[in-house]
């Protein structure tokens, strides 16, 4: 058998396929890992950010900037960090120890989003709504 034949064998055509498969899940993978970054980003970001965009009184305390530009950067943070560390670790890494780093580049990254980012909150919160 020469080796022309052994390119054409049945073992590497299922060979192939099996790879196709892998590499199809890896990338699904990624996807995933995007969308659940953009909804733990939202789940985090717009409650504490709900009384910048409500504005309090009659809406006097509307904060615009982080309405329009810090809440749209954290959301795409969340979209794109997740899948990006995803794409970095599964090259060096096999796929347990990916998702391990990009669970972890997740953690820090909320954290370091906890410690910097402050919007603007409600006056004392013994304030309520009227009678």
């Amino acid at each position: 058998m020469s080796g022309g034949d052994r390119a054409q064998s049945p073992e590497s055509d299922e060979a192939d396929e099996t790879d196709e498969r892998d590499e199809r899940v890896l990338n699904s993978l990624g996807c995933l890992l995007a969308l659940a970054g953009v909804l733990v980003a939202a789940a985090y970001a717009v409650p504490r950010a709900e009384y910048s965009y409500d504005g309090g009184f009659e809406g006097q305390d509307t904060d615009w900037s982080t309405v329009l530009v810090e809440l749209p950067l954290i959301l795409l943070a969340g979209f794109a960090v997740p899948p990006l560390t995803w794409a970095a670790a599964t090259r060096r890494l096999r796929p347990w120890a990916a998702a391990l780093v990009c669970l972890a580049v997740a953690a820090l990254g909320l954290w370091g989003l906890d410690t910097v980012w402050h919007p603007q909150q409600g006056p004392d919160p013994g304030y309520g709504p009227g009678i």
